[in-house]
């Protein structure tokens, strides 16, 4: 009898535990499967586990390089809340395009396949703020240059919002970024903040 009550004990002890880890993983916004969350050292941790490579860290941030969505050579930025060592948000800068067709490519995919992970999104602007519609490729991406390309689409799930756009560094370099905001911690430094009111 004694032997049945101890089997059920750490039978309903281990599933206890396997739940609350569970709702742990699943309280977070993930990125690659792994929920955004913990110190920037665990989480570095956790990506070179993954396959990406430590570039450096500086000011709360973490630069690390590999390939994401089967893109090659991407850089993943990790960064903690500010004045707290606390991971909520990932972004990744895919490699630079030369051309409005690769450089749109790149973003209308990774937006088809985000939709077909999480729904529709719940807001898209596709536009250049010009007052002609730019017609070839190459005052395509000038515009790009100048900041008149306004393309983002953003998902908003219960555990935070993911944002892909297309985003520029002058007109030396194009790309599309993929962010992933977490909603927990995020609310946590804003709590604070409202507590020291």
């Amino acid at each position: 009898m004694k032997l049945a009550l101890a089997s059920i004990f750490c039978f309903v002890m281990t599933m206890t535990c396997y739940a609350q880890n569970n709702t742990d993983t699943t309280e977070h916004l993930t990125f690659k499967g792994v929920p955004i969350d913990g110190t920037l050292d665990e989480y570095v941790s956790k990506m070179k586990k993954s396959g990406f490579t430590l570039v450096g860290t500086k000011d709360g941030v973490a630069i690390l390089k590999g390939d994401f969505a089967t893109y090659k050579d991407c850089i993943i930025g990790v960064a903690t809340l500010q004045g707290k060592d606390l991971v909520s948000k990932i972004t990744v800068l895919f490699p630079k395009r030369e051309t409005w067709e690769t450089l749109a490519s790149n973003y209308f995919n990774l937006k088809k396949l985000l939709t077909e992970k999480y729904g529709e999104p719940s807001d898209v602007v596709e536009k250049f703020d010009t007052r002609s519609v730019p017609k070839d490729d190459r005052s395509k991406m000038h515009e790009v240059g100048m900041n008149n390309c306004k393309y983002h689409t953003i998902f908003e799930l219960e555990n935070g919002s993911i944002q892909v756009s297309i985003e520029n560094d002058g007109f030396l370099s194009s790309f599309v970024v993929l962010s992933y905001y977490d909603r927990i911690n995020s609310e946590k430094v804003r709590q604070k903040a409202i507590d020291d009111l």
